[in-house]
């Protein structure tokens, strides 16, 4: 049987709100990471027809053996009962300040100067780099939020903000100068790479933006640096923001699909792109909230950062900005230059003669000059990070690459030996996902919750996370989120597809024996639900909600009543999460790291090590990902051949996401599967 299940999930002052004091609470918290969903800025894609054939062979999307229901369940008996947790409602409450972890700049003199030129004298050959150089880093595409091995192409979030503050203590770079262009990343990161650029303008050193093609998001960067430039023929599209959604509702009824959508929560919206022909109020009210916090924290800082009134940058966006000139004349860019225009400009600034070459060192090269090189060393504290980012599974597929996803078991081998070992006095969990599987998702939660009761835990979020992804960042002890990270979505919704009206139109028929009342609920798709299995499908749905839902309840030390107010399956923007208790902190890695310094009792500016326990290891997929890309242009090709060889089962806590059962290989499977990919294929 088709079964679809959905579990959607929708200036460094810290947000402070009062926790109830609880037992189990006293210890570290955890922050949940906004990875980024499928679409950058919302919780969901555009879905067309080709889309939807797509998903027929995606990897996340299988059915169900079983209904897996228990995933929420907790039986520990570590675990507090109903009862005592309301109990503990009336408890006085407590109010905790966070530190912002706000960058400081000490500029490096006397014998540590001495000792870091030394230092750079002997440095292997490809970590050195020419006094008076330019750090150049292009800012395009897809920026990861794991490390990438050298195998890897593409940016990795680390290894820039890692080389912005090495930028800025080194006194070999001069200044910074950043090609900006269209980025495929949430706000999240955007938030976090601005961060460190206004940081690393503290050392003194000159950063310049180039935007030859620019967006809001683009622009929202560039604004951080002190100059902007842009080439005469530049693509400017300052036009607004905009959120779509597309509904399949018409299309499957005249193809004969009917799905069969049971929702639980007001807000949940994943069934409706199959269902519906339009947007519900509902989730017409939660994105344009969503579409609210975004564009205003947009208008907020381009104003800031320009000088100017809100109310006049909205009405010179509202003019249709595209004329590079009237940007210049409005005073929104410096000037109109090419690239070797600008460049020649920074050898007149840096005293280099016009007929020398200007010393640049970019981005790849420049990732790989150590730490230790520029003095900057950690501590003898020990501070682990774990790094979630991507689709949740449960296990991993033989041929999947290293940033294929969350695997659960992976995570929480590295928990685990986290929580055995002594050396690690805090933990950060950097969490970027829409969600995935909820079983994994709760063992992760079940396996966190015993780490955070033996050391500090924070719980940072990337672009989002939803549904799964909060799932696991609620046991953490603090969640850490940034303005604009999409979390939440504590909801779930399930259904199936009858296709009898298909098969009917195709000549295809099935027929099924069977014992047992319910045997028939995975296996007949040709036929829509009877009363007794929709009431089946209802309850169970109903069971995971209230699972998830007052799990997250006690996990934020809130009353399941108030938890409901804030659930149904509701995405909140940071900001909005925090003033509402599912988020502690509004920040990046920087104040998870002086959090986690704050719970372990240390001082502020004692420098502690962070060990990445996430670093990827140079699979031979991925070398051959890395060869494909550079010699015949087949990356994606290796990439989706790999993904595709793998499937996860089981119910989704996923934010917005359509999981349907992959029919290869699933017990049930007809061939059947292939005439329908063929018959969408016609359309």
């Amino acid at each position: 049987m088709s079964k679809i299940l959905f579990f959607q999930t929708v200036h460094s002052t810290p947000r402070i709100h009062p926790r109830i004091v609880t037992s189990i609470l006293s210890k570290p918290l955890i922050i949940p990471s906004v990875s980024k969903c499928y679409s950058p800025i919302f919780p969901f894609h555009s879905i067309s027809l080709p889309a939807l054939k797509h998903h027929f062979h995606s990897p996340s999307f299988s059915f169900p053996s079983s209904f897996p229901t228990r995933a929420f369940d907790d039986s520990s008996s570590s675990i507090e009962t109903q009862n005592e947790k309301e109990e503990k409602v009336g408890e006085q409450s407590e109010i905790e300040e966070y530190p912002s972890g706000e960058m400081e700049y000490e500029k490096i003199s006397g014998w540590k100067s001495f000792v870091v030129k030394l230092k750079m004298l002997i440095a292997f050959p490809w970590q050195r780099v020419r006094k008076g150089s330019v750090l150049t880093m292009k800012l395009r595409g897809q920026i990861s939020d794991q490390l990438k091995s050298r195998f890897s192409s593409g940016l990795s979030l680390p290894q820039i903000c890692e080389n912005f503050v090495k930028a800025a203590y080194d006194p070999r770079i001069s200044g910074v100068y950043l090609h900006i262009e269209p980025l495929n990343c949430g706000w999240g990161k955007v938030e976090e790479i601005r961060r460190h650029i206004l940081n690393f303008k503290k050392s003194g050193k000159f950063i310049i933006a180039y935007t030859p093609a620019c967006g809001e998001k683009e622009f929202y960067l560039a604004c951080a640096c002190e100059e902007i430039y842009a080439p005469p023929s530049a693509y400017f599209s300052l036009y607004g923001l905009t959120v779509q959604a597309s509904f399949l509702g018409g299309v499957l009824e005249k193809i004969g699909i009917e799905p069969q959508v049971e929702r639980i929560g007001k807000y949940k919206s994943a069934g409706d792109q199959l269902t519906r022909k339009s947007m519900s109020e509902e989730n017409c009210e939660m994105l344009t909230s969503l579409l609210d916090n975004i564009y205003g924290n947009w208008l907020d800082v381009v104003s800031s950062s320009k000088g100017k009134k809100r109310e006049d940058v909205e009405h010179f966006i509202n003019e249709g900005v595209y004329e590079v000139e009237k940007l210049k004349e409005e005073g929104f860019i410096t000037n109109i230059h090419y690239d070797d225009e600008v460049i020649s400009m920074l050898k007149e600034r840096l005293g280099v003669q016009k007929d020398k070459k200007l010393s640049m060192v970019d981005y790849k090269k420049y990732s790989k000059v150590r730490k230790w090189t520029l003095g900057l060393t950690g501590g003898k504290d020990l501070i682990a990070v774990i790094r979630a980012t991507g689709s949740i599974s449960r296990v991993r597929s033989p041929l999947s690459t290293p940033s294929s996803g969350i695997v659960a078991e992976q995570i929480i081998e590295k928990i685990r030996s986290v929580r055995e070992s002594k050396r690690y006095k805090a933990v950060i969990i950097r969490i970027d996902s829409p969600g995935g599987d909820a079983l994994a998702s709760d063992l992760m939660w079940r396996e966190i919750k015993l780490l955070a009761a033996s050391k500090p835990v924070i719980a940072s979020m990337g672009d989002v996370a939803a549904s799964g992804g909060y799932y696991m960042a609620m046991a953490a002890q603090t969640i850490v989120a940034e303005n604009l990270t999409l979390t939440g979505s504590i909801g779930v919704v399930t259904g199936k597809f009858n296709l009898g009206k298909l098969y009917e139109k195709i000549g295809f028929n099935k027929e099924v024996i069977s014992r047992g009342r319910y045997a028939e609920l995975l296996a007949a798709e040709q036929r829509p639900f009877r009363p007794d299995e929709a009431e089946l499908f209802e309850k169970s749905a109903q069971n995971a909600y209230k699972q998830f839902r007052d799990k997250a309840a006690f996990s934020r030390s809130m009353p399941v009543e108030k938890m409901e107010e804030v659930a149904q399956g509701r995405v909140w923007a940071g900001k909005d999460a925090a003033s509402r208790g599912l988020v502690d902190a509004i920040g990046g890695l920087s104040q998870a790291i002086a959090i986690a310094k704050h719970k372990i009792k240390i001082p502020q500016d004692r420098p502690v090590t962070l060990v990445e326990l996430s670093r990827p290891s140079p699979t031979l997929p991925e070398v051959l990902s890395g060869i494909g890309s550079s010699i015949v242009g087949v990356d994606r090709t290796v990439k989706e051949l790999l993904q595709d060889l793998t499937f996860s089962d089981g119910v989704q806590a996923r934010m917005d996401g359509i999981m349907f059962q992959r029919l290869e290989g699933f017990p049930n499977a007809t061939p059947l599967i292939s005439l329908i990919k063929d018959y969408l294929s016609s359309l």
